[in-house]
């Protein structure tokens, strides 16, 4: 039996070349379904906001969008065709290049450097690899150590950079021992390089979240594989995902806003309001289309599903899109 810390036992369950989750052929929509996968209104609206970001930058000769996590390319392959002749599109994925995926996509490990445009990335960091902690009995934060069976125990005491990131970020609630710590560093660091990589542009992150004021006290980590929430077992069958602690995630100097998914889609057009019931009869087929897009962004806005999810965007030597500009909360992280 071998045992070793959740970051590199999520490492080589999610991205291993010899079976990795998220290198299987089927891609995550065979297992679970994001808001990509849900409604095409949530690529229309990505797209809008592309559209914001050309204005915003003064129409550059080229400008990029970065899809980062970006799957079988379903969000980048559904917008490649806009802004014909300037737009440079993106796919950022460890997998191979899906099959039938537009030609003008660029298919790419690491986010490129000092593009200009929209860096977009959907439910990308809660599968960036984290240890998890936990206090002991004695008021102790261990590393959980896990094998691949999925069986845990308590190992080493946090090293002082873990502990200085626990310190500010997520402080030991009343529970005491048995409470759980997900270590967000490897996400801010994530975060940071690909914020890091845009010469001018939005930035975006999307992702179940929390903050400090609410951190779950026993974690988040869990498994899905086939639609279904399974045990978080690292062995290569199931995403392994926790989420994202996002308030710790934002680059410091940045222009930036927290806000839901609900509130950012509705400021980018989806509304989810149902066709006056008199189109049934003088137009049936248009009410039904139209019935049936109504409920789609009603999904994508709920606030207890797909709408709950944290949006942080960070605006990289640019104005802020107009229709982000009405929403309070935009400031400049300080250091």
């Amino acid at each position: 039996m071998t045992w070793m810390r959740w970051r590199p036992a999520m490492e080589r369950a999610l991205y291993g070349a010899d079976g990795g989750f998220f290198r299987r052929p089927e891609g995550p929509a065979g297992h679970f379904r994001t808001s990509v996968h849900a409604s095409p209104q949530y690529a229309s609206a990505v797209g809008r906001l592309l559209l914001e970001v050309d204005e915003a930058l003064g129409h550059p000769p080229e400008i990029a969008l970065i899809d980062v996590g970006a799957g079988r390319g379903e969000l980048v392959g559904a917008l490649c065709d806009l802004l014909p002749g300037r737009l440079r599109a993106y796919g950022v994925e460890l997998a191979a290049r899906p099959e039938g995926l537009p030609a003008e996509v660029r298919w790419t490990e690491r986010v490129p450097e000092g593009a200009v445009g929209l860096l977009f990335a959907n439910e990308w960091l809660d599968n960036v690899p984290l240890e998890i902690a936990e206090w002991d009995e004695s008021g102790v934060l261990r590393y959980v150590e896990v094998t691949g069976t999925g069986e845990e125990r308590l190992g080493a005491p946090l090293t002082a950079a873990d502990a200085a990131w626990c310190r500010r970020w997520w402080p030991q609630g009343d529970s005491g021992a048995g409470e759980r710590v997900e270590l967000g560093g490897p996400r801010d660091e994530a975060w940071a390089a690909a914020v890091g990589a845009l010469e001018r542009g939005l930035a975006v992150a999307v992702d179940y979240a929390h903050r400090r004021s609410d951190r779950p006290v026993f974690g988040t980590l869990t498994g899905f594989r086939d639609g279904r929430e399974v045990p978080p077992v690292p062995d290569g069958s199931c995403d392994l995902t926790a989420h994202v602690a996002l308030d710790s995630v934002a680059v410091p100097g940045v222009h930036s806003l927290w806000t839901t998914q609900r509130a950012a889609l509705h400021a980018l057009g989806v509304a989810g309001t149902r066709p006056p019931l008199a189109q049934a009869s003088s137009d049936p087929a248009g009410y039904l289309r139209a019935l049936a897009a109504a409920g789609e962004a009603a999904e994508l806005t709920a606030s207890a599903g797909l709408g709950g999810f944290g949006w942080l965007l960070q605006a990289v030597r640019m104005p802020v899109p107009p229709s982000f500009a009405g929403l309070p909360g935009w400031h400049t992280l300080e250091a």
